[in-house]
C-alpha cells in the first residue's frame, strides 16, 4: 500500500488536457497550471505509481512558431529625373547592378550606383562634399582610376567622367548631370514596370526590391514585445529544412533582403526591402537571412518563423503529468523514496507527496523547486 505522508495524492492533470488517474470529480486548473489549484477525489488506496521518472537539470526554452512569407520583400519605387520619353525598361525579375542602367530615356543610359544620398546636383570641376565622394568611390568600383577617392572634384576626375561617359554612349561632358544617376543601397531586382515605353522618363518608372530573399509576418501588435531588430529567430521553410534568421526591421523601420542588396532603391532614397507596415492592430516584422545559400531553391510561400518566447537555464524539471494538483492548492509531487516489492508480497514503494513551487513549462517538461527535489529525484507518474 502507498505511504503518503503529509498531504494525501490527489489527482493527476494534463495541462491544457483532461484529468487522468482519478476515479471520481475532476481537476480543476486554472490558466494552464500556471496557478491556482485543484482539487479531485483520492485514487483508490494501494496503488504504486504506474511509471517512475527522475527530476532532470536542464536549460528549458519555450519557443512559440507563427507564420510568415519568404519573398523579396516589399518593393520600392525607382523615380527617374531624366527628361525625354522612356525607350527601355529591364525585364521584370531582371537584376541591375552597379554601373549598369535602370532604363533608356531618348535611348541614353540612366545607370544605377550605390549609395544613400540622392543625386541633388550636377558633379563637375570644383564641387565638393560628401556626394563627390559617393559618386567617386562607385568610379573607383567601376575600375576607372587617375583621380582621389575624396570629397573634392577634380580635373582628374572629370578626365574619369569622360572615359565613363564614352564607355555608355554619352557625350564626354566631363560633368555628372542629375538625370545620368539613380542611387540605390545595392544590386537590385526588378519587381514591376511603372510606366510603358514611350511614356515620360520623368516619373516613376519601376518597382525594385533586394536581390535577397527575406521573411515577413504581419504580428499582433499586442505579441510583438519579442521582435526587436537583432532577435534571432529560426525559418522552418515548406520542404522542412531550417534556417537562422534575424529579425531587421519591425513596423516602420527600414529593412531589406540579405544577400547582394539590403532592399529596393529609388531616386528619393525610399527604404529598401520589406519597408514594414502598421496599421490597425498588427505590426509588420521583417526577418533576414544572412545564409541566402540556404535559401536556393526554396519558392516563395508560407514559411514558420520559430523564436524563443522564455528560457530558463540550469533548473530542475519533470514531465508536466507527473504534476499533482493538491486539494488545499498549489503542486506537488510524489516523490518515490524506495521501490519495494512487486505487490504481490503485501509491500509497496514508499513515497511521499512534496509541494512544489513551478515555474516555466515547456517541451512537456515544467520547472520545479521544492524541499528535497534535486536532480535524480525519482517521482511518480501515470502510465
Amino acid at each position: 500500500m502507498t505511504e503518503a505522508t503529509g498531504r494525501r495524492r490527489r489527482g493527476r492533470f494534463l495541462v491544457g488536457g483532461a484529468a487522468v488517474a482519478v476515479t471520481a470529480g475532476a481537476v480543476t486548473v486554472a490558466a494552464l497550471g500556471l496557478g491556482g489549484g485543484g482539487s479531485a477525489a483520492a485514487p483508490p488506496p494501494g496503488g504504486a505509481p504506474a511509471a517512475i521518472a527522475q527530476v532532470v537539470r536542464r536549460t528549458l526554452t519555450d519557443s512559440t512558431t507563427l507564420t510568415g512569407r519568404l519573398d523579396h520583400g516589399a518593393a520600392a519605387p525607382v523615380v527617374s529625373r531624366a527628361t525625354g520619353t522612356v525607350t527601355w525598361l529591364p525585364p521584370v525579375g531582371g537584376l541591375v547592378g552597379r554601373g549598369e542602367a535602370l532604363l533608356r530615356a531618348d535611348d541614353r543610359p540612366v545607370v544605377l550606383l550605390y549609395g544613400t544620398l540622392p543625386m541633388y546636383r550636377t558633379l563637375a570641376k570644383d564641387a565638393e562634399g560628401p556626394d563627390v565622394l559617393q559618386f567617386e568611390r562607385n568610379l573607383s568600383a567601376l575600375g576607372y582610376t587617375g583621380f582621389a577617392v575624396d570629397e573634392t572634384y577634380t580635373k582628374f576626375t572629370a578626365a574619369a567622367v569622360k572615359h565613363w561617359q564614352r564607355d555608355l554612349g554619352l557625350p564626354r561632358t566631363g560633368r555628372v548631370a542629375v538625370d545620368q544617376v539613380i542611387y540605390g543601397p545595392g544590386r537590385l531586382r526588378v519587381a514591376q514596370h511603372s510606366v510603358r515605353l514611350g511614356a515620360s522618363a520623368a516619373a516613376q518608372v519601376l518597382t525594385c526590391t533586394g536581390t535577397g530573399k527575406v521573411v515577413t509576418a504581419e504580428v499582433q501588435t499586442a505579441e510583438a514585445g519579442w521582435a526587436v531588430r537583432g532577435t534571432r529567430v529560426r525559418v522552418v521553410l515548406a520542404d522542412g529544412r531550417s534556417v537562422a534568421g534575424t529579425v531587421t526591421g519591425v513596423g516602420d523601420e527600414g529593412s531589406g533582403g540579405s544577400g547582394d542588396s539590403s532592399g529596393g532603391g529609388s531616386g528619393s532614397q525610399e527604404s529598401g526591402g520589406s519597408q514594414g507596415s502598421q496599421g490597425g492592430d498588427t505590426v509588420r516584422v521583417t526577418v533576414s537571412v544572412a545564409d541566402q545559400r540556404a535559401l536556393r531553391g526554396a519558392r516563395p510561400g508560407a514559411v514558420d518563423i520559430r523564436y524563443t518566447a522564455q528560457r530558463r537555464e540550469n533548473v530542475l524539471a519533470v514531465p508536466v503529468v507527473a504534476l499533482l494538483a493538491l486539494a488545499e492548492g498549489g503542486y506537488g509531487l510524489e516523490v518515490v523514496e524506495r521501490a519495494g516489492g512487486d505487490g504481490g508480497d503485501g509491500t509497496g514503494p514508499r513515497t511521499r507527496i512534496v509541494p512544489v513551487r513551478t515555474g516555466l513549462f515547456a517541451e512537456g517538461l515544467v520547472e520545479v523547486s521544492g524541499r528535497g527535489i534535486r536532480a535524480g529525484t525519482r517521482v511518480g507518474m501515470p502510465e
